[in-house]
C-alpha cells in the first residue's frame, strides 16, 4: 500500500500504524505520530487501520539547545 510519510510517497505492507512504525525502525514509544493531520496516542496506535493515500507525520523528539 502506498502513503504520504513525512511527505514523501512510501510503500509499506504493514496496514496498522503500530505495524508501519516498526515497519520504517521506530522501536520506541518517545515519538509522536499523526494521520491525515489528527495525532494520534500511542495506545491507539495498534487499533489505528491505515488506508491507501493516508498522510502519516512521524516526529521523534531531539536534543540539543
Amino acid at each position: 500500500m502506498r502513503i504520504i510519510l513525512n511527505g514523501d510517497q512510501c510503500e509499506v505492507t504493514a496496514t496498522t500504524l503500530a505495524q508501519i512504525l516498526l515497519e520504517q525502525g521506530h522501536k520506541t514509544d518517545a515519538i509522536a505520530t499523526a494521520v491525515n493531520g489528527v495525532f494520534v496516542h500511542k495506545h491507539r496506535r495498534a487499533e489505528l487501520f491505515l488506508k491507501e493515500g493516508d498522510r502519516l507525520e512521524i516526529v521523534a523528539p531531539m536534543q540539543g539547545g
